[in-house]
Formats: C-alpha cells, structure tokens, sequence
C-alpha cells in the first residue's frame, strides 16, 4: 500500500479526508469511464458482510432471489409516466448494438420495477400465486452529474426486493417489514441510528404511493438517506396489467412493494465512525476483526501465533497474519489503523514468553495485556464493547446535532452553519417546500412520529405537521 498523499484531518477537511481516505484504506479505486467505481477487495468484502446478513433475513421472511436483464426496453419504461419521468434525466440509454442502430432504445437498468412487472403479469394469474416475493442482488445506473465515491457513483451495487400481494394491507406490512429489516441492520451491523419516517410527496419515489426512509447524519451536519421502502399501490399493476383471480372469482390488480439498499450505505458506514486515523469499523462488518503482527518472527514465533489465529478462527472471529516482509512494525500499526480493523494483537518473543499479548483497540486507542490461555473470550467481549461504544458514540451526535426551530431565520442561520437535523412544523404546500430548498439547500427528509401540530415554518398556516430538515448528500 503506497500512500501517495498525507490522509488530511477529518476534523479539518471532511472532504479531503474522505476521498484520500476511499483510495489509501483499499476500499475503491477510481474507474475508467467517469463518475464510476472499482470495489477494491477490501471494500467489496464489507459489501459480502452486510449481503450476508440482509439475505438471510429476507430468506427467513419468504423471499427468493432471482436476477432479471440490465437492458430495458424503452417500451417498458413508458408504461408508467412518473416513473418515467423521476428517472429520465439519470438514464443511460443504448441506441447501437453490433454496429446497428436498434429499432428500440434500450435503457441500462436504473431500477427495475418495468422489466420485472413485464414477467409478474404473465406469472401472476390467481391469489394461489401470491405472495410473489423476489430481491436481486445486481447493479444500477444512473447518471449522475456530481460523483462522490459510494455516496454517488454512476454505477452501483445494491438489493432491490419487489413483491406482489392480493390487499393493500398485505403490502403496507411488507413495506414497513423491509424497513425494520433495514432499520435493525443499521443499527445492530453498521452501528449507524437514524430516523424512519415517511417522504413528503415530491420526495417520494417516482411511481409509488409513499416512501419510507432510513435517514442517517454525517459528520458535516448532512443527512444521508440510507434506505427507502415503497408502498407501490396499484400503479404498477395497471400499467403492466398485473391481475390476479381472488378467491372470489373476481379479477384484481395487485399491491406491489419496492425496497432497497446500496452500496451508499457503505459510505455512510466509513464516514460516520472515522477519525483522524482513518476508518473505525464496526465488528459486524470489518473484513479482518483481528489483525495480528508479527515482531520479528521465527519459526517458534511462528507456530505460537498460527494456534492462536487459529483458536479465533474456529471461535468464529475473522483473523489476518500481516507478515507482509518489507514492513515495518510502526508502518504496519498505522496501515490497519487507517482500514479500521477494530483489534490488533502485537505478539513478539516477549508475548511467546510470557504468554501475556498486548492487544489494542481500535475504536478509543485502548491498550491491555491480555493472557494467552483467555484471549479468545477477551476479544469476543472487546469486539461487542467496540461494537456497542462505536454505535453510541454516533447516536450521541445524533442527538446532539438534532434541533427543533420554529423561526425561520433561526433556521436559516442553523442550515448555514452547523446544520444537522431541524425538526420543524411544514404544512405540506410544495411551494413551501420547493421555497425553503431554494434557500437553503434543506429538504424534509420525513415525517417524525409527532402527533403534535404547529405553524408552518415557512409561511405559518396552522395544523401543520412535524418534519425532519436537513441538507443532504
């Protein structure tokens, strides 16, 4: 690993750091073709980590994997005209193939609710068939005019769900399902708290009834809308004729839901827990729990090390030896560091000796001998205190960087400098809305759960709800 450029302070240059960070930590690479991205191995391996855990829960919850075409039909995607019209200036549209014009554009999947509700209808013909439950773990593009690695690529790696269901209640379920599924991986994996609530309406996605989003906090002050669930109604159904014959005898259009998650959301994970060092990851999704280094090692040395690596792997733990020759021990301590492995174990002839090994934690610095013979069961409580301490840590400045205004020129002051979360009362007008984005960069990111009302914070009117503000990546 080369480091070509000094990591600047994330306390200084949240920027800088970041992007320095994406390339010197392994994570990505620039790709050849603007505004795309290489997943580094390291990088990719936390994406495997957070499939992983996602997968099992939709699979414990009915849902199967299928992947359906990348390329479009133009046809398809003018069946539903809001659909057509969110997306239509991020497609990326093909009109050559095998040196001839096509006869019928072809779009590179941006989502895929068009070709997948092609197949639904001819699948779906009685309530025997349904629930029709299927996620495809695939990639998306959309053309994005600013790029930002992870947060904002061209290309990206993401799960898409989508079901099809006989009442509207059954699908209201699933969305708020697939959002707790999010919700709890968020929380338990990544370590990231954040707000649900539902979009407004120019917020929602394009083509369903609502939204349901996971929105998460930077350091910066900017919210990141992290995952997203759609209660699809029945526009879809219609538009692609998805009908079923219900028990009755009656013929139906279904409900439909969409939900998923990207490789955004690793972002969001690198961004909310570094620090000046580097990344701090959470347990649940480092590539390496442990990472042991060698101090001049022998074959005795050696064989000491391979057993206790050992002994953590058949516990369970993710292990890596870095014996890499050439290396200094103090580089070597500042390489893992910076990829955020939450526990380095410095093992040497003294440690082989004594049979006490110093081992560090990532997440606060904190180091202790620990004893040989109890190091598997030190490290498994180490790695869930890291785990907790990384997760408060970020809900604490969740807390601390969220704020309620209901003076507009207070708001205005706060979206111009410290930013964060504004709870504040909108009275669902978009002209309120659309004016407050236009001078101030904030959107209303959801709903809170407040029953309370108050006066717009835009124009006043009564009996307004109770909105989260931020600006946003």
């Amino acid at each position: 690993m080369a480091y070509d450029k000094q990591l600047p302070k994330r306390s200084e240059d949240i920027s800088g750091w970041y992007n320095t960070l994406m390339l010197q930590a392994e994570l990505a690479d620039y790709g050849p073709a603007k505004g795309t991205m290489i997943l580094r191995p390291y990088g990719y391996a936390i994406w495997e980590l957070v499939q992983k855990k996602l997968d099992a829960m939709f699979k414990a919850n009915g849902v199967e994997n299928a992947y359906f075409p990348l390329f479009i039909p133009e046809s398809l995607l003018n069946k539903e005209k809001s659909h057509l019209e969110g997306f239509s200036p991020e497609l990326a549209v093909v009109t050559i193939g095998g040196g001839e014009e096509l006869q019928e554009k072809l779009i590179v999947r941006p989502t895929s609710e068009t070709i997948m509700y092609a197949s639904y209808s001819k699948w779906i013909k009685s309530w025997r068939d349904l629930p029709v439950m299927i996620n495809q773990w695939n990639s998306a593009v959309r053309w994005e005019k600013r790029t930002y690695m992870f947060l904002r690529t061209t290309e990206f790696l993401w799960q898409e769900g989508h079901t099809a269901h006989a009442s509207h209640e059954e699908a209201i379920a699933t969305q708020k399902w697939a959002m707790d599924t999010y919700a709890k991986t968020f929380r338990e994996a990544y370590a990231m708290p954040g707000y649900i609530g539902n979009k407004s309406s120019s917020e929602t996605f394009a083509g369903a009834s609502s939204t349901m989003t996971y929105e998460t906090l930077m350091p910066g002050g900017k919210a990141l809308q992290s995952a997203t669930s759609h209660d699809l109604g029945q526009n879809f159904a219609k538009a692609f004729d998805v009908k079923f014959q219900s028990k009755e005898g009656q013929n139906e259009y279904v409900w439909q839901t969409s939900w998923g998650v990207s490789t955004r959301s690793l972002g969001g994970l690198f961004m909310i827990h570094g620090d000046d060092k580097g990344l701090r990851l959470p347990p649940e999704l480092a590539p390496y729990q442990v990472v042991i280094l060698p101090i001049r090692a022998d074959d005795e040395l050696n064989s000491f090390i391979a057993k206790i690596s050992q002994n953590l792997i058949d516990a369970g733990i993710r292990v890596k030896i870095d014996d890499r020759d050439g290396e200094s021990l103090g580089f070597k301590i500042n390489k893992w560091e910076m990829k955020g492995a939450p526990i380095r174990l410095e093992i040497g002839a003294k440690e082989l000796t004594t049979g006490q090994i110093k081992m560090v934690r990532r997440d606060n610095g904190e180091a202790m001998m620990v004893g040989v013979d109890t190091i598997t069961d030190s490290i498994k409580d180490a790695l869930d205190k890291i785990q907790t301490n990384l997760f408060n840590q970020a809900e604490q400045a969740l807390i601390d960087n969220t704020h309620s205004s209901d003076n507009y020129e207070d708001f205005k002051k706060q979206m111009d400098t410290t930013k964060g979360f504004i709870k504040a009362y909108w009275c669902g007008n978009p002209a309120c809305e659309e004016a407050i984005k236009a001078e101030t960069t904030a959107t209303t990111r959801c709903k809170t759960d407040s029953t309370t009302k108050g006066k717009c914070i835009y124009c006043g009117a009564d009996n307004s709800d109770e909105w989260y503000f931020a600006q946003s990546y």
